[in-house]
């Protein structure tokens, strides 16, 4: 039995090797890559995690179509960590459109979704998220009344990821219904939305003026990027008197930074915040004055 157990630690000490100059050369793996993917599977099975993230990575970037299958099985493995299932979800759901026929794989994951195990759920879940994979678009919208929060939540990536824009409206809805972590979700995700750019700007806008301080502080540090195509001086200011010091001092920023000739006529808003409660609000406010003078 100890002679058994040298061997087999031998054995896997050559295949971390063999796994390694891989990793640290794709060219290699490229060049031989009809055995190197199945020495990497065997590596999956017994690898330290910092090791199976990288051969992961390596799988996902070089070998799509081979490692779907690989990322698929880890996923359903309950001895696999969190992190690493999570992992796997990610990579699957980035190699999905680069497989000629997905329609197996995707079959799997559907089936998953219907199963009395939440993790195994969540995992499926995010892996159906991939551009145009337009047949898991219904099904995924029932996991956004999943009893699992952490699923509603994959649920809205997925969506989001498939970029549909007919599922805009449905998001909306949740938005306006769902629990409150599903919210924020959902606000996080409608910037893929990009030929929906008005509307998705006109529920920042809104989310502006919600009753929760959460709420209003995702929907201003979500109004930023789009700062690119419109003005929101008058919305900074106005956020300038919100009773939340997070949201009172992101918008003194943003009208620092993107707004610098227009400052000398809110001097008299700009001086009210050194009284500010908040040291660093006080703090930004004197030095924008100190720039006016």
């Amino acid at each position: 039995m100890e002679e058994n157990n040298v061997i087999e630690f031998e054995s896997r000490k050559k295949i971390l090797a063999a796994a390694r100059k891989y990793i640290d050369s794709p060219e290699l793996f490229l060049a031989e890559k009809d055995k190197a993917v199945p020495l990497l599977s065997k590596t999956l099975k017994f690898a330290e995690r910092d090791i199976k993230v990288e051969v992961m990575l390596l799988l996902a970037s070089f070998a799509k179509p081979e490692a779907s299958w690989i990322f698929y099985e880890m996923i359903k493995n309950e001895s696999e960590g969190e992190e690493i299932r999570n992992n796997a979800s990610i990579h699957l759901s980035v190699v999905g459109p680069f497989l000629k026929d997905p329609q197996p794989l995707v079959e799997k994951l559907l089936n998953d979704l219907e199963s009395p195990d939440a993790d195994l759920r969540l995992y499926a879940t995010f892996a159906l998220g991939w551009e145009g994979n337009h047949q898991a678009a219904i099904p995924l919208i029932g996991r956004l009344y999943d009893s699992d929060i952490r699923v509603q939540q994959n649920a809205v990536n997925a969506l989001c990821n498939i970029r549909d824009d007919r599922i805009l409206n449905m998001l909306l809805e949740r938005l306006e219904h769902g629990p409150e972590e599903q919210k924020r979700a959902i606000l996080f995700n409608l910037w893929r939305f990009y030929s929906k750019r008005e509307e998705v700007k006109n529920v920042y806008l809104k989310y502006l003026e919600h009753e929760n301080a959460e709420m209003r502080f995702d929907a201003l540090v979500l109004l930023g990027p789009l700062e690119e195509d419109e003005n929101f001086v008058e919305v900074y200011r106005k956020c300038l008197r919100d009773n939340d010091q997070r949201i009172r001092k992101l918008a003194l920023e943003m009208l620092s930074e993107n707004s610098g000739s227009l400052l000398p006529e809110m001097r008299e808003e700009i001086s009210v915040l050194v009284d500010d409660p908040d040291m660093e609000i006080k703090r930004l406010a004197m030095n924008i004055l100190k720039k006016l003078k």
